[in-house]
């Protein structure tokens, strides 16, 4: 099976389409010194990525009183048989966003992943995007 896949590299605008068409990813920042990661929903705003939190979580807290945290956000999209798919990385500057306008439009547009009440929103700027697929042989070969 190896011999009929291929991986490529994804352009930044290829890689933001295929994390766009998704709802769900992981969030990676720094807790207490240590990478955290936590599942979350997402959506894509004009090249930046947009999640949900609750209070108390250290995102929220190194995301705070415009202040910026550090984050990683990855999301794919693999079959588990043909391990055939994509994944995406976004590096880039979390913060808190404060417009009470824009809360409640990325609110109404982000179903929260888990049942805890998500009163916080949060926006990546997308600094540094990569990501890849692996693609059947036959699709690079156009055929």
């Amino acid at each position: 099976m190896d011999e009929q896949r291929q991986m490529r590299a994804l352009t930044r605008e290829m890689a933001m389409d295929r994390l766009g068409s998704v709802q769900l990813g992981r969030v990676v920042f720094t807790s207490r010194a240590l990478p955290a990661i936590r599942p979350v929903s997402h959506l894509v705003d004009g090249g930046d990525i947009v999640i949900r939190s609750h209070e108390g979580p250290a995102i929220v807290t190194a995301a705070n009183a415009g202040r910026s945290a550090v984050v990683a956000y990855e999301a794919d999209q693999i079959d588990p048989v043909t391990h055939l798919g994509w994944s995406v990385i976004v590096t880039g500057l979390a913060r808190l966003v404060e417009d009470p306008l824009e809360i409640a439009r990325y609110q109404d547009a982000l179903r929260p992943w888990g049942t805890r009440e998500t009163d916080q929103v949060i926006r990546i700027r997308a600094e540094f995007v990569t990501g890849f697929e692996l693609v059947a042989s036959d699709v690079l070969a156009g055929t």
